[in-house]
């Protein structure tokens, strides 16, 4: 069985999103990246810089299903709504398209990757490079996240699959 998950690391500066295939108990990357948006933009032109990458992305790959990090809590309300609002307009044209999203707690990502809730960015990092046998490191950190989080969900469906 083939599967192609998009992860995607939400952020209004920088959205970070990862495209992983699976066939059979082999992974490989398929695009990784980020839309990048510069500090003169205003949020509202961010928020539809985020999601025409997104939708750039779900037109270009055949996607069977997409994960993102569930959100969690800042010490700072601001940038809390914020990532919030990132996250939201990134899933739209996911929604649209009728692709089915999974959500992963950041300590549930790191636990499927690296074996511990706890890893640092550079053992993330590390064992991403690993799993899809990438040449080198993944930059940005947040396109590393996306696809820690395309694998995390390989790994949740197939652990339902043994259930």
């Amino acid at each position: 069985m083939i599967m192609v998950v998009l992860g995607i690391d939400p952020g209004t500066r920088s959205t970070g999103y990862g495209i992983v295939r699976q066939e059979g108990a082999s992974l490989s990357c398929v695009e990784y990246g980020s839309i990048q948006n510069k500090a003169s933009l205003s949020v509202w032109q961010c928020h539809l810089s985020i999601a025409d990458g997104i939708a750039h992305i779900v037109n270009e790959y055949s996607i069977d299903c997409a994960a993102v990090e569930s959100q969690f809590f800042f010490k700072n309300p601001q940038t809390a709504l914020r990532i919030g609002e990132a996250r939201s307009v990134a899933l739209l044209p996911v929604t649209r398209a009728g692709i089915a999203i999974s959500e992963y707690s950041p300590t549930r990502v790191k636990k499927a990757v690296v074996g511990s809730g706890k890893a640092r960015k550079e053992q993330v990092q590390h064992m991403v490079r690993t799993m899809l046998n990438l040449k080198s490191a993944v930059s940005p950190d947040d396109a590393a996240d996306a696809l820690a989080i395309a694998i995390c969900h390989l790994h949740a469906l197939h652990y339902r699959q043994l259930l």
